[in-house]
């Protein structure tokens, strides 16, 4: 027998698809104007938001500094979320685009035209920013959406969740097209992860022990946004200046977020000039440094890196540092320790920046250029549902496009095959 929250789960999933199908034929025009709509209503609820958020910062004693930024909200963070639905307005509807037509010998006229998913389920962690974010490229690209946010900003996605879904309300739009799980109960996730009946697809956005148990659990299909282990590997070839400021700000800009550095790779050749000022300047920024054997004769108050350091997402003032040989070594280290996300080299050597970019098998990568870029807002896609790092059916951050598949429109005048 099906307990109330069960129950309550599978009514939600229910009544989200049968807003999509409403959603999937909504006019560019209507979907712009309730973004707008959406943007002012942030902004006018600010207070709100900003009270239920303090509530939720209260009850997080003992955690770390980046998860604290991470949940924090505030005026500037509350206006970056609006500035990102007023911009998703501004981006052109993929709904209906035709991606390539052609006409067969049988003369067929055939149309590969963009589609919504339909039903999209979205479990992320502690940052509120997350349900409005969604909210606006689910509603553009004509998807219904789940929203199942972590307990610790449960009042901040409730608050947010309720402003927008009063515009939705007020332009009399279908009952269901957005969606939050407003529980604690983690039993909840379990039960939403068997109605593939209903959903079309799970994006799970957070650590690794998060992703993993979606994969395990869901009957649905899954695109994963895995941990960002993200490298900056300085070349011999190298404007050093550049590279530090580059390496400081990979680091250091916003350490609790998944397109950070995580890890710095240094040519040989280059080391003794540039890790030195690098270091120091780390050191500066209270950044603890887990290095190699070359590492620590520079910085003998490093502390001894492992294999396991490759391998970790930090998502704090931590940083592993390895001097490697050359090019190669670099690619290879990146390749069997990354995490597939954000991975970035400081070179003049034209050539060697195309090996990088070539050869690292990540969703992004980057020549003289922070890892902090991957974002969606960052790429001009108004904001993300997630940072893919699986190679299908999306990779990278997932903006409009992405949240769509196709269909083939097949016209005829009478063709019967023979």
């Amino acid at each position: 027998m099906k307990q109330n929250l069960e129950i309550q789960i599978e009514n939600i999933a229910k009544q989200a698809q049968a807003a999509s199908r409403a959603l999937a034929v909504l006019s560019s025009t209507v979907k712009n104007t309730v973004l707008k709509d959406m943007a002012i209503a942030l902004l006018g609820n600010q207070a709100i938001i900003l009270k239920a958020n303090q509530k939720d910062i209260s009850k997080s004693h003992g955690e770390n500094k980046a998860f604290i930024d991470r949940l924090s909200l505030n005026a500037a963070r509350i206006k970056q979320m609006a500035d990102s639905l007023l911009a998703i307005a501004k981006l052109k509807d993929p709904v209906g685009e035709v991606i390539r037509a052609w006409n067969t010998v049988s003369g067929l006229s055939i149309h590969k035209a963009r589609t919504p998913i339909g039903v999209i389920a979205i479990i992320y962690e502690s940052r509120p920013n997350v349900t409005s974010d969604c909210i606006g490229l689910g509603f553009k690209s004509g998807n219904s959406v789940i929203l199942r946010g972590g307990s610790q900003a449960l009042n901040s996605n409730l608050a947010i969740f309720n402003v927008l879904n009063q515009v939705l309300q007020k332009h009399h739009l279908a009952e269901g097209a957005i969606n939050l799980i407003a529980t604690a109960n983690r039993k909840a996730v379990d039960y939403l992860l068997k109605l593939n009946n209903y959903i079309d697809l799970v994006i799970p956005r957070g650590g690794e022990e998060l992703i993993k148990k979606v994969v395990r659990a869901s009957a649905i299909p899954v695109i994963k946004h895995y941990k960002g282990i993200c490298h900056v590997y300085v070349d011999e070839a190298a404007d050093l200046n550049m590279a530090q400021n580059i390496c400081f700000n990979a680091k250091c800009q916003r350490p609790g977020v998944c397109n950070a550095m995580e890890s710095m790779l240094v040519h040989r050749d280059v080391a003794a000039r540039f890790l030195p000022g690098m270091l120091k300047k780390f050191r500066e920024s209270k950044v603890e440094i887990r290095g190699c054997a070359f590492t620590r004769k520079i910085a003998s108050w490093a502390k001894r890196a492992t294999a396991r350091d490759y391998r970790t997402e930090y998502s704090d003032l931590i940083l592993s540092v390895k001097v490697v040989e050359d090019l190669d070594a670099a690619i290879a280290h990146i390749n069997e320790y990354g995490s597939h996300h954000s991975d970035s080299i400081v070179t003049d050597n034209n050539f060697a920046a195309g090996k990088f970019l070539k050869q690292v098998d990540s969703a992004c990568v980057y020549l003289n250029a922070s890892t902090r870029f991957t974002d969606g807002n960052q790429f001009g896609m108004g904001a993300e549902i997630g940072i893919s790092t699986d190679k299908l059916h999306a990779r990278g951050p997932m903006g409009l496009e992405e949240l769509t598949t196709y269909k083939y429109m097949v016209y005829g005048s009478g063709q019967v095959r023979p």
